[in-house]
């Protein structure tokens, strides 16, 4: 049988191109990188292939599993080449691997890469794009692979300057795996010695399993660092460690390294990146712990292993107990695997425990990254208690939008007679802080947690108390301060309530069906109305969330509360002529304050000015 080997020349999609025109001008002060990317491609290819051969035997071609990385230079041609004997590539993955960037957060990759040239060197690893860090060095790439298992021994060759074009060619090619040869650029001489290869591998990829052979010497420890004793390990080889297995330079904020033994053993050793990944709000997006089984490479996006609000967690858990053939449905089945999954998550509340407690700059840090998605495990019920002490939030207590208010703190700073964690939720900080419902709060020094994320609402409403005390909504039902009245507040907010009577009456009628009652309150010091929500009714703000977000909100009535003391609700009693139009305006302006839409501004502002004028 033989061969077309007629070259086929192809164009990079769109985004490779202005990828690669990132590479040749815009990196070159971090032109190591491209090593450090290339060599952790090579692993994860043999990785691939011994997980895959786990399944068929025959993939491995007699060959075994004796996989090693090879490094070679020739200063005559100028060329490096890495070869690894791993799963290589057929035809079609050849053209789809090293021509597109097949990933669903292109448009938001490139739309991070700036000026910043270290932001923009770590951005290549964590998109999975580092294959054409190869041009910051080389003006011309040639690749040459064949997918083991293919018995017709029929191989790929890929070749391209980065211009924008590449030719595939289809080669006889018997050894399995990929050869990558760079042809380098003038200036990169360095490169073809032993010693600044050595130390770049040193550098960046000592931990790689595999051994990294040049000549007849492997130069990197090839060997499972989380199964060394900690003692031999330093930071600098942890985090080494990391950066191979996230393809993060910047260091790790913090680590957890324990071998754990009992009804299981097993080996974990999980990350605590500094900051965040740029699809970290994706929950579909799952790559950040590598899962091994007595040391043989099984996934590298165990999502089993913990829960998804840890998402931001990198790192191994190697198990000695796991079968080796083990499958993602046997997984999503194992109770080995539940058990593992609740030492890792215990393990990682427990790193972020002692960081809140030893070093709350390093705490302050994480949480700004991290924090919104933490917020996600209040619905786990078995870690919700630990998690509750690892919350933060912005508080009256300074006025800052910085969430660094813990549960704990506002419970050390209540009232001797306050029985309950006050809250305020709102779109922006900024509307939580001016809210009207935090005037009688602000007045009698009571500390509310000024709550504007999103995800705040659905914490509120799994997290109901925090060392007994419950927490309560300012801006819902009958506001009830118990002790924190005296007799003589309660006893005069019943007497104005009952003489205002005939008139909360009479707006509710004006009003109709925009409102489902209307009531004096007395926690109003400075507006004259606001709106509340009953008692077990859906917030005026968890509705506008759920509506912004295409889902459909049921469609509750607010109370509006009036301050009987305002000259607003005053000049009301004595209002004839104009009394709708005045409450009206009252309820327009009390849904605005909430961060509510009006379904007619147009309405609203003639009401306005015909009132100024009148």
């Amino acid at each position: 049988m033989t061969t077309d080997t007629t070259p086929e020349t192809l164009s990079f999609q769109a985004e490779v191109k202005q990828l690669l025109h990132l590479m040749i001008h815009s990196l070159y002060s971090n032109r190591e990188i491209f090593l450090r990317e290339l060599i952790s491609n090579a692993s994860d290819a043999c990785d691939k292939l011994r997980f895959e051969a786990l399944h068929d035997a025959a993939l491995l071609e007699g060959g075994g599993g004796d996989f090693k990385i090879r490094l070679a230079f020739d200063k005559d041609a100028r060329t490096l080449t890495i070869t690894d004997n791993g799963i290589g590539m057929n035809r079609e993955e050849t053209i789809s691997n090293l021509g597109t960037i097949a990933r669903s957060g292109t448009k938001e990759f490139f739309s991070r890469l700036t000026g910043d040239q270290q932001k923009d060197a770590h951005l290549i690893g964590q998109f999975g794009v580092g294959f054409y860090s190869a041009f910051i060095v080389a003006d011309r790439v040639t690749v040459r692979t064949r997918r083991a298992g293919d018995k017709a021994a029929h191989g790929v060759e890929w070749s391209s300057d980065g211009a924008g074009q590449f030719s595939v060619t289809t080669l006889e090619r018997p050894e399995r795996g990929t050869e990558l040869t760079l042809h380098l650029r003038e200036g990169q001489e360095d490169l073809l010695s032993d010693w600044k290869l050595e130390s770049i591998i040193h550098k960046y990829s000592d931990h790689v399993v595999q051994p990294i052979v040049m000549g007849e010497r492997t130069v990197n420890q090839a060997s499972a660092l989380w199964a060394r004793p900690k003692s031999e390990l330093t930071d600098d080889d942890y985090k080494a460690f990391y950066t191979h297995v996230s393809h993060d330079p910047v260091p790790p904020l913090a680590w957890t390294h324990a071998k754990v033994e009992g009804t299981q053993e097993y080996t974990q050793l999980l990350y605590v990146p500094s900051h965040p990944p740029l699809d970290l709000h994706d929950r579909a997006a799952r790559h950040g712990v590598k899962l091994y089984v007595r040391r043989v490479f099984i996934m590298d996006d165990a999502e089993q292993l913990l829960p998804p609000w840890l998402r931001f967690v990198r790192g191994v858990v190697d198990s000695a107990d796991l079968p080796l053939n083990v499958s993602r449905e046997l997984l999503q089945q194992s109770k080995d695997i539940e058990t593992l999954r609740k030492g890792c998550t215990t393990r990682v509340l427990t790193l972020l425990t002692s960081l809140a407690e030893t070093d709350q700059e390093k705490y302050s840090k994480f949480w700004t990254g991290f924090g919104r998605v933490l917020k996600e495990g209040v619905i786990d019920f078995s870690s919700r208690d630990k998690l509750s002490k690892l919350l933060r939030f912005a508080s009256t207590h300074t006025d800052q939008p910085e969430e660094n208010v813990s549960l704990a703190d506002y419970v050390a700073r209540m009232k001797p007679e306050q029985q309950q964690i006050f809250f305020v939720t709102a779109e922006t900080f900024n509307a939580a802080k001016h809210s009207p419902h935090l005037e009688v709060f602000r007045k009698k020094g009571l500390e509310v947690l000024l709550l504007s994320d999103r995800v705040d609402e659905w914490v509120v409403a799994q997290l109901t108390e925090f060392e007994g005390k419950h927490l309560v909504s300012v801006a819902r039902g009958d506001l009830d301060l118990g002790k924190l009245e005296d007799e003589a507040e309660k006893k005069q907010q019943e007497e104005e309530a009952s003489h205002l009577k005939d008139l909360t009456e009479k707006i509710a009628r004006s009003l109709g069906a925009r409102v489902k009652q209307v009531r004096i309150t007395h926690r109003l010091t400075q507006s004259p109305a606001c709106l509340v929500a009953d008692e077990h009714e859906l917030s005026g703000n968890l509705a506008r969330i759920l509506k912004a977000a295409g889902q459909k909100a049921p469609d509750v009535k607010p109370i509006l509360e009036i301050n009987p003391k305002h000259p607003v609700v005053l000049r009301l009693q004595r209002e004839e002529a104009k009394f709708d139009d005045w409450s009206a305006v009252l309820f327009d302006q009390a849904l605005l304050a909430e961060g509510g839409q009006l379904d007619d501004p147009a309405t609203f502002v003639r009401r306005i000015n015909e009132l100024m004028l009148s």
